[in-house]
């Protein structure tokens, strides 16, 4: 049974920083590409970043790059978000996924496994 259990959320002030965590169990980690999504109350679950099997390569949409940095620790089955200068738009329910293989890809529907997520909160 595939679980992915996400950590790290909470509440900041715009500008400050959290590192968000996912570790995975059940699955082959070091097989998987994984990655962080998002869903904002009333919006749809969108991408922010994703990492592939060896952490080669990532792939990040706009709004965040330069921002947020994703990063895994295979030896660990654990993901990583690093969120910096948050802003009020970066609030949101945060959830890991993973997926078997790498597709560059920040599409809900290429992932089948998910975890439950973990909240941020950035406050003006």
């Amino acid at each position: 049974q595939v679980q992915l259990v996400e950590s790290g959320g909470g509440s900041v002030q715009v500008g400050g920083s959290l590192r968000l965590s996912c570790v995975a169990s059940g699955l082959p980690y070091s097989d998987y590409s994984m990655g962080w999504f998002r869903q904002a109350p009333g919006k749809e679950r969108e991408g922010v970043a994703t990492i592939d099997q060896w952490a080669l390569n990532t792939y990040y949409t706009d709004s965040v790059k330069g921002r947020f940095t994703i990063s895994r620790d295979n030896a660990k089955n654990t993901l990583y978000l690093q969120m910096n200068t948050l802003k009020p738009d970066d609030t949101a329910m945060y959830y890991c996924a993973a997926q078997r293989y790498w597709l560059q890809s920040l599409r809900v529907a290429d992932f089948p496994f998910w975890g439950q997520g973990t909240q941020v909160t950035v406050s003006s």
